[in-house]
C-alpha cells in the first residue's frame, strides 16, 4: 500500500494570535524510508545528529545549499504536498464563517458565492488596521478568538463590546452582524466543539491532494510528536468516514468521501528519515513565507525555493485583494455546504 509521511510545523493549538509562530503548515511526501536514508547521506554525509530537523540545520550558512539541493531532489522525485498558512488570515476567515456568514444565511444570502467571504476577510485582514486602529483590530481578533474557545457569556457579551466600541460603520458587512448582536452569529460561535484550532484545516487541504496523488488506497505515518496528536485523532475520523458525498472547493480542488487513505500510524522521527524529510520541507517552507513578508531575517533565497515546486505541490492560504481573480478561482464553490458538513459530522 502507498505510504505518504507527514511532519508539521508552526502548530500552536487555539492560539492563532502566537506572536512567534505567525504560519502553520504541514508536508506530505511518498518517498519511502530507504529513498529518504539514501538521500540523506548523500547531503548530510557527516550529519551527526540523531536525525536530519530543519531548523537546526538552517542555523549554520554551510547547510543550507544542502537543504535546498536535499529538497530538490525530493521534489523532482517523488509525489508532495505542502500547505503553509497566515494564521492571523485564518482566523479571518473563522470570522467571516461564524461572526459574519450565519447572519447572511439567516436573510437568504449565499455569502460563500464565488468566494465572497474569502475577499471580504481579506479586506478585513488588510485594512482593518487601518480602519480602526492596530489596537483595537488586534483586540477584535483577541476577543473572537477567546468567544470562540471558551464560549462564555462573558466572552460573548465582551466580544460585542468590542465590536461596538470600534468604527464599525467603515466596514459594516464583516462587523455590522455583531454590532447588532446577531443571535444567529452568537449562536454559530457558541457551536461545542468548535475551537481555532487550525489542525483540522491544514488536514483537510493535505488530504485533498493526497487523494489526487494516490493510485488507490494509501496510508499516513506521522511522528508520534506532542503536537501531531490532534492530527491523528482527526485522521483517524476521516478514515472512519463512509458517508458517500463530493464537495467542489476551488476551481481546482475538491474532496471526496469515502476518502482511499485507509490507514494511519505513528513512529518515532528517529527512526524514519521520511519524515525526517517532510521535517526539511515544511521547515524550509514556513521560513520562506516569514520571509516574503519581512518576518524574518533568514539568508534563504525565498524565490529559488518556491522555484521548486510545481503549482499542485504547494497550497497556501494567504489574502489577496486580487478580488476578480480570487472570483475566478473560487466560482461555483461549495464552501458553505462544505462548512455545514463537517460542523455536522466532525464537531466543527
Amino acid at each position: 500500500m502507498e505510504r505518504f509521511t507527514i511532519d508539521e510545523s508552526g502548530y500552536t493549538g487555539f492560539d492563532l494570535l502566537n506572536k512567534e509562530q505567525r504560519f502553520q503548515g504541514a508536508s506530505a511526501t511518498s518517498i519511502t524510508d530507504e529513498a529518504a536514508s539514501e538521500l540523506i547521506r548523500e547531503h548530510f554525509p557527516r550529519l551527526k545528529a540523531p536525525e536530519l530537523k530543519y531548523q537546526s540545520l538552517a542555523r549554520r550558512p554551510g547547510n543550507r545549499e544542502h537543504l535546498f539541493n536535499l529538497q530538490r531532489d525530493v521534489l523532482s522525485q517523488w509525489k508532495c504536498i505542502t500547505y503553509v498558512c497566515d494564521k492571523r488570515f485564518l482566523l479571518s476567515l473563522m470570522f467571516m464563517d461564524y461572526a459574519v456568514e450565519p447572519f447572511y444565511y439567516e436573510r437568504g444570502f449565499d455569502f460563500y458565492e464565488d468566494g465572497q467571504n474569502y475577499s471580504l476577510a481579506s479586506l478585513l485582514y488588510r485594512a482593518g488596521p487601518s480602519l480602526f486602529g492596530k489596537a483595537q483590530f488586534d483586540a477584535l481578533m483577541a476577543s473572537f478568538q477567546r468567544a470562540i474557545n471558551k464560549k462564555s457569556l462573558e466572552a460573548l457579551n465582551d466580544l460585542v463590546s468590542t465590536v461596538r466600541q470600534m468604527k464599525w460603520q467603515e466596514l459594516p458587512e464583516a462587523l455590522g452582524p455583531l454590532a447588532y448582536a446577531s443571535p444567529e452569529c452568537l449562536g454559530a460561535i457558541s457551536t461545542p466543539e468548535l475551537t481555532t484550532d487550525a489542525a483540522f484545516v491544514v488536514l483537510l487541504s493535505l488530504i485533498s491532494r493526497m487523494e489526487v496523488m494516490a493510485d488507490g488506497a494509501y496510508r499516513v505515518e506521522h511522528d508520534k510528536s506532542k503536537n501531531l496528536l490532534n492530527y491523528h485523532r482527526l485522521l483517524r475520523q476521516f478514515i472512519e468516514h463512509n458517508n458517500q458525498i463530493e464537495f467542489k472547493e476551488t476551481k481546482i480542488t475538491s474532496l471526496k468521501f469515502p476518502l482511499k487513505l485507509s490507514e494511519v500510524t505513528q513512529k518515532d522521527s528517529k527512526l524514519s528519515p521520511a519524515v525526517q524529510v517532510a521535517d526539511v520541507l515544511i521547515g524550509a517552507a514556513v521560513e520562506a513565507s516569514k520571509s516574503l513578508v519581512g518576518g524574518s531575517k533568514s539568508t534563504v533565497e525565498t524565490e529559488s525555493l518556491m522555484d521548486l515546486y510545481s503549482d499542485d505541490q504547494i497550497i497556501h492560504l494567504f489574502p489577496s485583494l486580487d478580488f476578480k481573480e480570487q472570483k475566478e478561482f473560487r466560482r461555483g464553490t461549495q464552501a458553505g455546504e462544505l462548512v455545514d458538513y463537517f460542523a455536522k459530522h466532525f464537531g466543527g
